[in-house]
């Protein structure tokens, strides 16, 4: 597995991290288990998690965002992502060989960033994390507050570098700039989205990671499945799909432009013989500005496309095709 630096720390992460958020959510915990291990053999040793990533938690999301009562996921367990990682590392006894990263986001005060670290702590059965992310930006609490209080996690060793998702370029440079001016931890990651359904990192944030030596590990390189081709304009939601358990995607992906993008997708899929799913995995890997993919799998056939867009780029000729429907969408 290719290997790089995380930002300007002395960690390596390898090209391909496994996410869990589906984990309990749309797949059950022997299935974890599985793609787990399945990681780890394919050198893939970096896990990527959340406090808010579980069955429960998405069932709850569900209610309180759209009214829906019923029964999605495959369990209600309550932050059941950390949850599975923990227990699989203690029957693996592998904890050397991971590289873990989790985020939180109930909070970026520091009694707040303290608790959620020592319930994740406690949830994966660890002592550390490699790398601790903020979720989200805390509009409330002053952003040299929350670095203050992930500063001192690092100087106990409970965090080894810290970093940030879905934050804006402007909101990394304030960050940054208050690292510097303070003396404080510098972000060393970013962890956008970004595929050919959503580009947007690429303006702007992407450039400027790669400009201030920050890693980036975006997630979603399949726009959370839109772009396999399997939902259609005005069509059904598949039961038990990523958009059926998490209707908010519809909202992030459903437009003209993104069904233009699929059905030039499928075209130069049938043109060239190449997958849709490894054409669009492949775009991403070969931009300049992605250091690191997420993988969230639900099967084996999910990192084995990750791993053949990985190791066979596409001709420069497709991509630059490819890079032309942003411009006409």
């Amino acid at each position: 597995m290719n290997a790089t630096t995380l930002g300007k720390s002395e960690l390596k992460i390898p090209r391909i991290a496994l996410g869990s958020s589906n984990f309990g959510r749309e797949i059950d915990e022997k299935t974890c288990r599985e793609m787990l291990d399945y990681a780890v053999e394919h050198d893939i040793t970096l896990i990527d998690s959340s406090e808010a990533y579980g069955g429960g938690n998405a069932k709850l999301g569900r209610k309180k965002a759209y009214g829906i009562d019923d029964t999605r996921e495959v369990s209600d367990e309550m932050h059941s992502a950390e949850k599975i990682i923990g227990r699989w590392l203690q029957e693996r006894q592998c904890r050397d060989r991971i590289s873990l990263c989790t985020k939180f986001n109930t909070g970026g005060r520091p009694e707040q960033v303290k608790q959620s670290l020592h319930d994740s702590l406690e949830r994966l059965q660890t002592d550390h994390v490699e790398i601790y992310m903020l979720h989200c930006w805390f509009k409330d609490v002053p952003i040299a507050e929350t670095l203050g209080a992930l500063t001192e996690e690092v100087k106990a060793g409970r965090i080894r570098t810290i970093g940030c998702s879905n934050f804006t370029a402007d909101q990394v440079r304030e960050a940054q700039a208050a690292s510097t001016t303070l003396g404080l931890e510098r972000i060393n990651s970013v962890q956008p989205s970004f595929s050919l359904a959503d580009s947007r990192a690429g303006e702007d944030l992407l450039p400027y990671c790669s400009q201030h030596g920050i890693a980036t590990i975006t997630y979603s390189p399949l726009a959370a499945g839109f772009l396999t081709g399997k939902y259609t304009p005005g069509g059904d939601i598949p039961k038990g799909t990523r958009f059926d358990v998490a209707p908010a995607h519809t909202n992030v992906y459903f437009s003209d432009r993104n069904f233009r993008i699929v059905q030039n997708l499928n075209a130069l899929s049938a043109e060239t013989g190449e997958a849709m799913t490894r054409l669009a995995m492949a775009w991403v890997f070969q931009h300049a500005g992605v250091s690191t993919i997420l993988i969230g799998s639900r099967n084996y056939s999910h990192l084995d496309n990750a791993l053949d867009a990985m190791n066979r780029p596409l001709d420069q000729a497709i991509i630059d095709r490819m890079n032309s429907w942003l411009d006409q969408a």
